[in-house]
């Protein structure tokens, strides 16, 4: 997972909901990132293999493929192992935070998040370019 100091960091959002999809392409690619979006687990999976994102936000409550399940798969694969996955969800209990942990998220943001949430979560986990910020 290498970068150079010309490339952008490559961001996944993954969220069912359009509004939240559109907000979170709009916050990052105001902060300099190539964004990608899915608008569900199997497309995120799909995305993560032929785009291999440096940083991965997924929302929980989802159909067909939830968001701890899309975690899993995708902690499981050796490949991507090491991809932080930020969580995204509008509950922000306890439990829900533990589970994040146990499929191997590395952080919880609570929906609706900010501009400057997003963008905290990104340079706290994202892999960022020498000389991009």
């Amino acid at each position: 997972m290498t970068t150079t100091a010309d490339a952008p960091l490559k961001v996944l959002v993954v969220d069912d909901s359009n509004t939240i999809r559109r907000s979170a392409e709009i916050f990052l690619r105001q902060g300099g990132y190539e964004v990608l979006l899915a608008d569900d687990g199997y497309d995120a999976l799909a995305k993560v293999n032929d785009h291999q994102p440096q940083l991965i936000f997924c929302d929980i409550l989802m159909p067909k493929l939830d968001g701890y399940q899309t975690c899993a798969i995708i902690k499981r694969n050796a490949r991507y192992a090491d991809t932080p996955v930020v969580m995204l969800s509008s509950k922000d209990g306890v439990f829900d935070k533990a589970r994040g942990r146990m499929v191997g998220c590395q952080e919880y943001l609570t929906k609706p998040f900010t501009k400057d949430q997003l963008l905290q979560a990104v340079r706290q986990f994202g892999k960022i370019p020498q000389g991009a910020m």
